[in-house]
């Protein structure tokens, strides 16, 4: 196997990107049973912009029954949660999350002037850039970049994915992705890998090549760390059988190992409903509930729920008329989710959806993204939100 052909088969070379950051340390010297006191979160990307709506469904305004005919969810089979908002039925797993106080709702999330693009509204709250600001590195990726007291140790933010989001890409560090630490492990422990590192040490001052084999002389480090590390814990929880549980079950292996990470970030895709919304909005609700539900459980049963913060959020929500296709059409705000053992605030945190002051047909925000994202900068990982978002917002009260 040649040097070209062993890069692009071990994944560490893709689209023209590296999965793994360059800030990677080696961390030998680090005591694999020193568990992590660390405050973690967890961000949940829903990818084609879901239908809040009927999501958290405002089964008491007459107007939501008006403009959606055929779409709207009837009132006997919500999970009432007050006399104005409930559950989709297919979310029946999180009523028991709801009851224990572990979920806030927070309604009408957006920003000024929003953009209809998934691309473009994606980067928007990837970055947390206005609506006319073009930003080339994450919320998250700056956190990364801000020597935050945590910031030093290697992968404090992993994606469970094959790549790695725009939100995890900062200026001079960036998060690092894994789908499996094992077989990260495998690939950096390959004979030819080692042979590779020990035998062209001249690359590492090729301008092309430099920043490659220090990346991957950095990587193996940090694959024996992750696998040694989560080795040690093996979860007695079952989990539904879906690639977005099997994402939060690593996660809820990676915090209760105990590894030195304080953010993670998974996704579901499939959101953008146009056509016949109620069966696929309906599978991946549930889905997401019943990964959510175990995810919750699981760490709670470890002792670790008071230490995380769950955040949901897409890119955009839909319009509030149905169209004539049985779906819905790109919109703007949407409702976001928390979890956590130490929520503030539980259920539901603000008012529902004003039906009858609608911008153009869309719902109008209540609240800037970037007030959530400020709340868990300042009151979670212990940073100056203005830092991190370029300019001072307001926090809330749901930690």
């Amino acid at each position: 196997m040649n040097r070209r052909n062993f890069l692009r088969n071990t994944g560490f070379v893709a689209a023209g990107s590296l999965f793994v950051p360059a800030f990677m340390k080696p961390l030998e010297a680090m005591a694999l049973d020193e568990l992590s006191l660390y405050k973690n979160l967890v961000v949940v990307q829903l990818s084609g912009g879901n239908d809040g709506l009927n999501t958290v469904i405002p089964y008491g305004n007459d107007i939501y029954y008006q403009k959606r005919k055929s779409i709207a969810i009837k009132p006997e089979e919500i999970i009432k949660l007050n006399d104005m908002q409930g559950l989709n039925p297919n979310m029946a797993a999180l009523q028991e999350i709801h009851d224990q106080g572990w979920m806030t709702i927070i309604n009408d999330v957006g920003y000024p002037n929003p953009d209809r693009s998934h691309f473009r509204s994606m980067d928007i709250w990837q970055t947390g850039s206005d609506s006319n600001q073009f930003l080339s590195t994450g919320w998250i990726g700056r956190y990364l970049d801000s020597n935050c007291q945590t910031c030093k140790f290697p992968y404090t933010a992993i994606e469970v994915d094959d790549s790695l989001s725009l939100a995890m890409k900062g200026q001079t560090k960036k998060g690092i992705a894994l789908k499996d630490p094992a077989a990260l492990f495998r690939n950096t422990n390959d004979p030819f890998f080692k042979a590779m590192l020990q035998n062209d040490k001249e690359h590492l001052d090729e301008d092309n090549l430099g920043y490659l084999y220090k990346t991957m002389i950095e990587t193996s480090s940090s694959a024996s760390y992750i696998q040694n590390t989560s080795k040690i814990y093996q979860s007695k929880s079952t989990y539904p059988n879906s690639g977005f549980a099997n994402q939060l079950k690593t996660v809820s292996k990676f915090i209760s190992s105990g590894l030195k990470t304080r953010v993670y970030y998974v996704s579901l895709s499939g959101f953008d409903t146009h056509v016949n919304q109620i069966g696929q909005q309906g599978n991946l609700l549930k889905q997401y509930s019943e990964g959510m539900a175990a995810f919750l459980k699981d760490l709670k049963s470890n002792n670790k729920l008071d230490d995380t913060l769950v955040i949901t959020f897409s890119e955009f929500g839909r319009r509030v008329e149905q169209n004539a296709s049985n779906g819905t059409d790109h919109g703007t705000a949407n409702n976001m989710f928390v979890f956590g053992g130490k929520l503030k605030k539980q259920g539901i945190f603000n008012a529902a959806p004003n039906l009858s002051d609608l911008d153009t047909g869309d719902l109008k925000y209540q609240l800037d993204f970037r007030q959530v994202y400020g709340t868990i900068l300042d009151k979670w990982l212990d940073v100056n939100n203005a830092d991190i978002l370029n300019k001072k917002f307001n926090t809330l009260d749901f930690i």
